[in-house]
Formats: C-alpha cells, structure tokens, sequence
C-alpha cells in the first residue's frame, strides 16, 4: 500500500499518523514509515530531524487548527453571550468533534490521541502542554469567570472531566452510534447537544 500522491512532507505526515494509529509511538520504525510513505531515511531527516519532532509534526498539523478555532469560537461567545456556560463548552467541545469526523485522517488521528494516554511519552506530553496548556489555560479562566463559586482546583478537574469525556466521544466508543440514515453532521451535532448539556450540569453542580 502506498499513499496519495501528496507532497513528500505530507505523504511522510500521513504514514506516520497512520502507523502511529494503529501501532503505536514506541513499536513503530522510520523504516516503517519511509516505507509506506514510498520516500528514504534522508527525507524525514530533512523535514523532521528525527522521530521525536516527526511525533510532535503529526499533533501539530491537526491541533494547531483546531486550538485556532476554539480560541476564535470561545471569544465570540464571551463577546456574545458574556457569563453563559453553554456557548464557552461550545466553543471547546464543537471544534473537536469537528475534527474528529474529518474524513481525511480524522479518525486515525483520534487513535494517535489516545495512545498518548497508553504510552508513557514524557517528551510528547510536555510537547502538548508546552504548545496547547494555553488553550486550557483560557478555557478555564472564562469558566472561572461563569461559575465564581468554584473553587480552581475543582474547576480543574471538571475541565479534565470533560476532555476525557470528549475523547471517547470523539472516538465514537459509546454505545450510542450514527444510524445508518443519519448524516455524520447531523449525528455530530447532536453528541456536540448532548456533550454540552451534560458538562453544563457537571460544572454547575455544588462543590463537595
């Protein structure tokens, strides 16, 4: 199997996301990767350096648009509607969703996501905290700003509540899966409704 007749840069990218999907960081090779993206050794060292940046690559080609358009969404919607929770969950749960049902590498990618939970990657996790920990970082000062009863602590752990939550929706592990008749846009967003509506109430319950 060989892939599209994208960029070498790309072709690299998408092997590498697929391979990472489906075997994870630490069991898969640059030789493997080379080989299903039908390029040499020398190329992913001129483009990424190594493994390690070629890893950070496949998250920052797809977390970089979706942490733009969180952001772009949250500040509408504290400009819009200033102290309503709903449109700031929106704003986060929304474009996530989004992402995961894009048909070009979506879904794989979501695997990618979750095998950072598997694998004990010191080096990407500090990566992602050190490239996206700002998008949480305004995603929770906006909620502060609805729920002033709440202490951060607990605000901390409700937001990492619903990423989890987010993840395995965005995986589309539940029992809950798109009828065969219902479009994928109109099934996301109803998740998206659902999502929302049930963060709502977590956020607004009463501190232990």
């Amino acid at each position: 199997m060989t892939l599209p007749n994208f960029s070498t840069k790309d072709r690299i990218l998408q092997a590498a996301e697929t391979l990472f999907a489906r075997q994870g960081f630490a069991a898969t090779s640059l030789r493997q990767v080379t080989s299903l993206a039908d390029v040499n050794i020398a190329a992913v060292n001129y483009h990424f350096g190594g493994k390690d940046n070629l890893i950070n690559e496949v998250f920052r080609r797809r977390m970089d648009v979706m942490s733009a358009e969180r952001l772009a969404a949250l500040r509408q919607a504290v400009e819009t509607a200033p102290g309503q929770l709903e449109p700031i969950l929106a704003a986060f749960i929304e474009p996530a969703l989004a992402m995961a049902q894009d048909r070009h590498g979506g879904g794989a990618f979501i695997r990618v996501i979750a095998r950072t939970y598997a694998e004990n990657n010191e080096k990407l996790r500090k990566f992602l905290s050190d490239q996206y920990g700002h998008v949480l970082r305004e995603f929770a000062h906006a909620l502060a700003d609805c729920l002033p009863g709440l202490s951060k602590e607990t605000l901390y752990w409700r937001l990492d509540f619903l990423s989890g939550a987010l993840t395995y929706a965005m995986a589309d592990f539940g029992l809950i899966k798109r009828p065969l008749n219902v479009p994928e846009a109109t099934h996301r967003r109803h998740a998206a409704h659902m999502l929302i509506r049930f963060a709502a109430a977590g956020f607004r319950a009463e501190e232990a």
